[in-house]
């Protein structure tokens, strides 16, 4: 396996420079056969195009160089060699000149245009194809609150339109699917893409420029064969379109603020809305924006086949409760894994737990905002069902809603063995909401027995009134306190401890 520095160096002389595969093999000193595996890898398609001149060729010139930039968005693999491309000529096209004038216009074209990628570095305002892209804040209501949400922005500057796509973080999930929906929604991928030095996507800025990379964003541009460039450090203005796209959608599309029931609902209306405002005149060249984006789309790349897989694996040791954090929040495993290591699955919307045998233990919606933890309460409802001892000396103790807590607290070990065995089989969805209103319904009269919470449970479950099938007819005499569950014995074993 080739370093990705190495891989980065084939597929920019092969498919950029137009290299041959032995060229390459004898600078790097590996075997023709792997310089085309890279080059051809359907992680790393990646082409630019290219042109030429010819002399008594004109009526089949144009004809050649759309062939020629059709090829070159392609992998070099599925190229028309310029033999085949003489054949279809002499074939479809009734030409009648040689092999050899197709094969050096074909050779002077992929030259020139070689040349003209060299040099279209800057400004990228000028070339069609290419895109800068970052992120802007925006205030919105979602769940109840207002509330401030990051939206990515890809602008065009060739033709000064855009898309962008809200999320709940900024971080380097949440960046590559916003630019995979909008490769996918578009149909292509821009050739060229300038970020500034976003921390989803650079790690580190080394000397003369320099980057390292993190390892999923390296991965994504080798998916989707595009050219990365960065702002230099403190110069925002080197991506100026876009930071100017920013302000004008937050002023033209987010304020006041947007509603959010639905965060992917939302951003599937988001589309009509940059597309819609294309049908304007581009302020300087007073063509429609909508005809300057189609000479954009012109020049992008093809789509790989498969979709990128946006994920990465943390290896991640769970507390002595069975939490493990990240990003600074809290997802429960299993009681079986306190204190070990598990293997974490993490994407934009979730957070998977895995076994040594990759096996799915937990999956969690992933947490944003001020939410802090996030438990699935089964795992530790049918271990301690069966040992409803250890509930004190464990963190799902602490975890219950605070009625719960005390409502065991004062049970028998029978009494907790039962409601657990009831907890684990009514909670659905990690949702304690009917529950709680089960419970303190039940508790009118009394501590209440699992039986009577279950009946209380379905009652409101279905919007009935048979829970006042529970409430005494008679009027029971006063009886003596007693102390419930447990703390008894606690309180034996503390006198005790305190005589030695």
């Amino acid at each position: 396996m080739l370093a990705v520095a190495e891989i980065h160096y084939i597929r920019h002389e092969v498919n950029q420079k137009g290299e041959s595969y032995a060229s390459v093999a004898r600078k790097m000193g590996i075997d023709p056969r792997t310089v085309s595996k890279y080059a051809n890898q359907d992680e790393f398609p990646k082409k630019e195009k290219q042109k030429r001149k010819a002399r008594v060729m004109d009526p089949v010139k144009p004809l050649l160089d759309k062939w020629i930039q059709e090829d070159l968005k392609k992998k070099k693999k599925y190229h028309r060699t310029a033999k085949r491309m003489f054949q279809l000529l002499e074939k479809h096209h009734g030409f009648k000149g040689s092999y050899r004038s197709i094969r050096g216009y074909v050779s002077q074209r992929k030259k020139e245009l070689k040349k003209v990628a060299d040099e279209a570095a800057l400004p990228l305002e000028s070339f069609a194809g290419t895109a800068q892209v970052d992120f802007g804040t925006a205030p919105f209501k979602y769940h109840s609150e207002v509330i401030e949400l990051p939206y990515l922005v890809m602008s065009f500057p060739f033709s000064n339109t855009f898309y962008f796509q809200v999320f709940p973080s900024e971080n380097t999930e949440c960046l590559l699917e916003g630019l995979q929906r909008m490769f996918h929604h578009m149909g292509g991928v821009p050739k060229v893409i300038r970020f500034d030095n976003l921390s989803p996507a650079v790690k580190k800025i080394r000397a003369k420029g320099e980057r390292d990379l993190t390892d999923v964003f390296e991965r994504f541009v080798l998916h989707y064969g595009f050219t990365y460039e960065f702002c230099n450090p403190g110069k925002g203005n080197e991506k100026g379109h876009v930071e100017a796209m920013v302000k004008y959608i937050r002023n033209n599309f987010l304020l006041p603020e947007n509603t959010i029931v639905d965060l992917d609902h939302f951003n599937e209306t988001l589309w009509a809305i940059a597309e819609k405002d294309r049908n304007r005149p581009h302020y300087e060249k007073q063509v429609l924006q909508s005809d300057l984006f189609q000479e954009d789309r012109k020049e992008w790349l093809l789509l790989p086949e498969k979709r990128f897989e946006s994920i990465r694996y943390q290896e991640i040791r769970a507390d002595k409760y069975g939490f493990i954090t990240i990003d600074k929040k809290q997802y429960s495993t299993s009681p079986r894994f306190a204190g070990q290591k598990v293997r974490v699955r993490i994407n934009y919307q979730s957070i998977i737990i895995l076994n040594e045998e990759n096996e799915v233990v937990a999956t969690h919606t992933r947490l944003y905002g001020m939410k802090r933890k996030s438990i699935i309460w089964q795992p530790y409802l049918e271990l301690l069902s069966k040992r409803p001892r250890a509930i004190k000396y464990s963190s799902v103790y602490e975890q219950f809603p605070p009625a719960w807590t005390e409502y065991l607290n004062n049970c028998t070990e029978e009494e907790q063995k039962d409601v657990l065995g009831l907890l684990g089989k009514l909670l659905k969805n990690n949702d304690f909401s009917l529950l709680n209103k089960a419970l303190n319904l039940a508790s009118v009269h009394g501590h209440p027995s699992a039986e009577e919470i279950q009946h209380c449970f379905y009652s409101l479950l279905h919007q009935e009134d048979r829970y006042l099938a529970i409430t005494p007819s008679v009027t029971v005499p006063p009886m003596p306190d007693i102390t419930r569950g447990l703390s008894h014995y606690d309180t034996f074993f503390q006198d005790e401890r305190a005589e030695r």
